[in-house]
Protein backbone atom coordinates (compact mmCIF):
# COMPACT_ATOMS: atom_id res chain seq x y z
CA UNK A 1 0.00 0.00 0.00
CA UNK A 2 1.42 3.32 -0.99
CA UNK A 3 1.98 5.72 1.81
CA UNK A 4 -0.59 8.13 2.74
CA UNK A 5 1.50 10.97 3.29
CA UNK A 6 4.01 10.52 0.10
CA UNK A 7 2.79 12.14 -2.83
CA UNK A 8 4.26 11.68 -5.98
CA UNK A 9 4.41 14.42 -8.54
CA UNK A 10 6.41 15.44 -11.90
CA UNK A 11 7.70 18.91 -12.80
CA UNK A 12 6.30 20.87 -15.67
CA UNK A 13 7.21 23.64 -17.82
CA UNK A 14 4.14 24.19 -19.94
CA UNK A 15 1.37 26.94 -18.29
CA UNK A 16 -2.07 28.11 -19.17
CA UNK A 17 -5.60 26.35 -19.60
CA UNK A 18 -4.54 25.05 -22.79
CA UNK A 19 -1.72 22.92 -21.20
CA UNK A 20 -3.61 22.33 -17.58
CA UNK A 21 -6.29 21.08 -19.94
CA UNK A 22 -4.30 18.96 -21.91
CA UNK A 23 -2.90 17.52 -18.24
CA UNK A 24 -6.34 16.91 -16.95
CA UNK A 25 -7.57 14.87 -20.57
CA UNK A 26 -4.02 12.67 -19.78
CA UNK A 27 -5.31 11.57 -16.40
CA UNK A 28 -2.99 14.42 -14.17
CA UNK A 29 -3.77 17.28 -11.64
CA UNK A 30 -2.01 20.36 -12.49
CA UNK A 31 -0.63 21.79 -9.15
CA UNK A 32 1.92 24.40 -8.17
CA UNK A 33 4.18 24.37 -4.80
CA UNK A 34 4.83 27.70 -2.85
CA UNK A 35 6.07 29.13 0.35
CA UNK A 36 9.12 29.29 2.31
CA UNK A 37 10.13 32.12 0.42
CA UNK A 38 11.17 30.14 -2.68
CA UNK A 39 9.97 30.12 -6.44
CA UNK A 40 6.74 28.48 -6.96
CA UNK A 41 7.07 25.27 -8.87
CA UNK A 42 4.14 23.90 -11.27
CA UNK A 43 3.84 20.38 -11.18
CA UNK A 44 1.37 17.57 -12.20
CA UNK A 45 -0.28 14.50 -10.26
CA UNK A 46 -1.70 11.56 -11.14
CA UNK A 47 -5.10 11.85 -10.75
CA UNK A 48 -6.51 8.52 -9.85
CA UNK A 49 -3.76 8.25 -7.16
CA UNK A 50 -4.17 11.74 -5.62
CA UNK A 51 -8.13 10.80 -5.45
CA UNK A 52 -6.98 7.84 -3.20
CA UNK A 53 -4.89 10.08 -0.87
CA UNK A 54 -8.29 13.01 -0.58
CA UNK A 55 -9.96 10.11 0.57
CA UNK A 56 -8.60 9.78 4.07
CA UNK A 57 -9.41 12.74 6.47
CA UNK A 58 -5.60 12.59 8.01
CA UNK A 59 -4.30 13.80 4.72
CA UNK A 60 -6.12 17.38 4.84
CA UNK A 61 -3.91 17.96 8.09
CA UNK A 62 -0.69 16.39 8.02
CA UNK A 63 2.89 17.04 6.86
CA UNK A 64 2.98 16.02 3.66
CA UNK A 65 6.40 15.00 1.51
CA UNK A 66 6.14 15.61 -1.90
CA UNK A 67 8.51 13.61 -4.46
CA UNK A 68 9.28 15.43 -7.60
CA UNK A 69 11.56 13.08 -9.37
CA UNK A 70 14.18 12.95 -7.16
CA UNK A 71 13.52 15.95 -4.87
CA UNK A 72 11.48 15.79 -1.37
CA UNK A 73 9.93 18.76 -0.24
CA UNK A 74 7.51 18.89 2.73
CA UNK A 75 4.08 20.83 2.20
CA UNK A 76 0.56 20.62 3.27
CA UNK A 77 -2.32 20.65 1.65
CA UNK A 78 -3.53 24.45 1.09
CA UNK A 79 -6.12 24.68 -1.34
CA UNK A 80 -8.27 22.41 -3.40
CA UNK A 81 -10.21 22.92 -6.76
CA UNK A 82 -12.72 20.22 -7.53
CA UNK A 83 -14.79 20.16 -10.44
CA UNK A 84 -18.50 21.87 -10.24
CA UNK A 85 -20.32 19.22 -11.05
CA UNK A 86 -18.52 16.29 -9.79
CA UNK A 87 -16.37 15.98 -6.12
CA UNK A 88 -14.56 13.04 -7.18
CA UNK A 89 -12.82 15.24 -10.31
CA UNK A 90 -10.10 17.20 -9.41
CA UNK A 91 -9.27 20.40 -11.21
CA UNK A 92 -6.25 21.94 -9.10
CA UNK A 93 -4.03 21.64 -6.17
CA UNK A 94 -2.10 24.16 -4.24
CA UNK A 95 0.95 22.93 -2.01
CA UNK A 96 2.82 25.02 0.71
CA UNK A 97 5.95 24.78 1.76
CA UNK A 98 6.04 23.92 5.17
CA UNK A 99 9.43 25.44 7.14
CA UNK A 100 9.80 24.25 11.17
CA UNK A 101 11.03 27.60 12.66
CA UNK A 102 7.76 29.49 11.39
CA UNK A 103 4.00 29.68 12.12
CA UNK A 104 1.39 27.98 9.43
CA UNK A 105 -2.25 28.29 9.74
CA UNK A 106 -4.40 25.02 8.27
CA UNK A 107 -7.86 24.51 8.26
CA UNK A 108 -8.64 21.38 10.39
CA UNK A 109 -11.85 19.23 11.66
CA UNK A 110 -13.49 18.81 14.31
CA UNK A 111 -14.09 15.59 16.16
CA UNK A 112 -17.57 15.79 18.61
CA UNK A 113 -17.65 13.17 21.12
CA UNK A 114 -20.00 12.43 24.29
CA UNK A 115 -23.38 13.36 22.04
CA UNK A 116 -25.14 10.42 23.29
CA UNK A 117 -24.96 11.05 26.79
CA UNK A 118 -24.98 14.61 26.65
CA UNK A 119 -27.21 16.16 29.18
CA UNK A 120 -28.63 18.61 26.86
CA UNK A 121 -29.62 15.47 24.58
CA UNK A 122 -31.24 13.53 27.08
CA UNK A 123 -33.28 16.22 28.38
CA UNK A 124 -34.33 16.18 25.25
CA UNK A 125 -32.49 18.46 23.33
CA UNK A 126 -30.85 18.13 19.91
CA UNK A 127 -27.39 18.73 19.11
CA UNK A 128 -26.34 21.11 15.81
CA UNK A 129 -22.87 21.25 14.37
CA UNK A 130 -22.22 25.08 13.52
CA UNK A 131 -19.03 24.26 12.63
CA UNK A 132 -17.22 21.29 11.40
CA UNK A 133 -14.13 22.57 10.74
CA UNK A 134 -12.00 25.60 12.46
CA UNK A 135 -8.92 27.27 11.35
CA UNK A 136 -5.10 26.76 13.64
CA UNK A 137 -2.28 28.47 13.99
CA UNK A 138 0.52 26.52 15.11
CA UNK A 139 4.10 25.08 14.23
CA UNK A 140 4.25 22.20 11.56
CA UNK A 141 5.69 20.01 14.62
CA UNK A 142 2.75 20.60 16.15
CA UNK A 143 -0.18 20.58 13.41
CA UNK A 144 -2.96 18.03 15.07
CA UNK A 145 -5.08 16.40 12.48
CA UNK A 146 -8.36 17.04 14.19
CA UNK A 147 -9.43 19.03 17.44
CA UNK A 148 -11.87 16.93 19.69
CA UNK A 149 -14.72 18.67 21.36
CA UNK A 150 -16.18 16.60 23.95
CA UNK A 151 -20.14 17.68 24.55
CA UNK A 152 -21.22 15.09 27.38
CA UNK A 153 -21.44 18.00 30.36
CA UNK A 154 -23.29 20.02 26.95
CA UNK A 155 -26.55 21.39 28.46
CA UNK A 156 -30.17 22.23 27.16
CA UNK A 157 -29.95 25.84 25.41
CA UNK A 158 -26.24 26.12 25.65
CA UNK A 159 -23.34 25.86 23.33
CA UNK A 160 -19.69 25.74 23.06
CA UNK A 161 -17.28 28.22 21.86
CA UNK A 162 -14.32 29.18 19.96
CA UNK A 163 -12.95 30.21 23.35
CA UNK A 164 -13.92 26.83 25.13
CA UNK A 165 -11.94 24.72 23.03
CA UNK A 166 -9.50 22.32 24.41
CA UNK A 167 -6.57 22.97 22.19
CA UNK A 168 -3.11 20.98 21.95
CA UNK A 169 -0.23 22.37 22.70
CA UNK A 170 1.03 24.75 20.55
CA UNK A 171 -1.83 25.66 18.92
CA UNK A 172 -3.78 29.07 19.04
CA UNK A 173 -6.63 30.08 16.80
CA UNK A 174 -6.36 33.22 14.73
CA UNK A 175 -10.26 34.24 15.28
CA UNK A 176 -9.94 34.58 18.78
CA UNK A 177 -6.89 37.28 18.48
CA UNK A 178 -8.95 38.89 15.83
CA UNK A 179 -11.41 39.74 19.10
CA UNK A 180 -8.46 41.09 21.25
CA UNK A 181 -8.85 44.53 20.58
CA UNK A 182 -12.83 44.65 21.34
CA UNK A 183 -13.79 46.21 24.58
CA UNK A 184 -16.03 43.30 26.41
CA UNK A 185 -18.46 43.80 29.38
CA UNK A 186 -17.86 41.16 32.15
CA UNK A 187 -19.83 38.43 30.65
CA UNK A 188 -19.65 39.51 27.05
CA UNK A 189 -18.35 37.60 24.28
CA UNK A 190 -16.30 38.65 21.32
CA UNK A 191 -17.80 38.86 17.77
CA UNK A 192 -15.07 36.26 16.85
CA UNK A 193 -15.99 33.70 19.49
CA UNK A 194 -18.29 32.16 17.60
CA UNK A 195 -20.41 28.91 18.97
CA UNK A 196 -19.05 25.75 17.49
CA UNK A 197 -22.14 23.33 18.78
CA UNK A 198 -25.14 24.02 20.71
CA UNK A 199 -27.96 21.69 22.40
CA UNK A 200 -31.79 22.98 21.41
CA UNK A 201 -35.24 21.50 21.80
CA UNK A 202 -36.26 21.12 18.54
CA UNK A 203 -38.96 22.72 16.65
CA UNK A 204 -42.07 20.86 16.91
CA UNK A 205 -44.19 21.87 13.44
CA UNK A 206 -47.76 22.52 14.48
CA UNK A 207 -51.10 22.24 12.72
CA UNK A 208 -51.48 26.05 13.22
CA UNK A 209 -48.09 26.22 11.53
CA UNK A 210 -49.50 24.10 8.55
CA UNK A 211 -52.22 25.95 8.39
CA UNK A 212 -50.46 29.02 7.91
CA UNK A 213 -48.21 27.76 5.28
CA UNK A 214 -51.32 26.38 2.93
CA UNK A 215 -53.00 29.90 3.51
CA UNK A 216 -49.57 31.37 2.34
CA UNK A 217 -49.49 29.24 -0.38
CA UNK A 218 -53.28 29.58 -1.58
CA UNK A 219 -52.11 33.61 -1.82
CA UNK A 220 -49.04 33.31 -3.82
CA UNK A 221 -51.35 31.49 -6.11
CA UNK A 222 -54.10 33.62 -6.25
CA UNK A 223 -51.63 36.30 -7.13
Amino acid sequence: MENLFEVQAEARTDEGKGASRRLRHAGKVPAVVYGAEKEPVSIALDHNQFIRHLAEEAFYAHILTLNIGKKKEQVVLKDLQRHPANDNKIIHADFLRVDAKHEMTMTVPLHFIGEEKAVGVKAGGVVSHVMTEVEIACLPADLPEFIEVDISKLELDHAIHLSELVLPKGVSLPALSHGQEEHLEEGERSAYDQAVVNIHMPRVHSVDDEAEDAEGDEEATEE
